[in-house]
């Protein structure tokens, strides 16, 4: 069982940057894969970026690539979401999940850091 609680959300002027927080209680957090996702008010769910579990390797949607890096400390059980050149498009409910390697599903959620990028 692995809890997850986010932090660091706020509102920012564009061109600005946040840095997300994700603390991660429970036992074995080095074995799981570390994700962020956001929501957007009317719309669905979306990936952000993902980190694997043993080497570090990262992947990020084609909309933050560049802007936006993951990043994690199993020594402190926790991951991070460096967000730079924020937009507006990236106001939304940021997430923080885990779940075990090879899984498709995540299988653990946080419950969200409000996100709000002003024009």
């Amino acid at each position: 069982q692995v809890q997850l609680v986010e932090s660091g959300g706020g509102l920012v002027q564009a061109g600005g940057s946040l840095r997300l927080s994700c603390a991660a209680s429970g036992r074995l957090f080095s074995t799981y894969v570390m994700g962020w996702f956001r929501q957007a008010p009317g719309k669905e769910r979306e990936f952000v970026a993902v980190i694997s579990w043993n080497d570090g390797s990262t992947y990020y949607a084609d909309a933050v690539k560049g802007r936006f890096t993951i990043s994690r400390d199993n020594t402190k059980n926790m991951n991070y979401l460096q967000m730079n050149s924020l937009k507006p498009e990236d106001t939304g409910v940021y997430y923080c999940a885990a779940k075990r390697p090879g899984k498709v599903k995540y299988d653990y959620w946080g419950q969200g850091t409000q996100v709000t990028v002003s024009s």
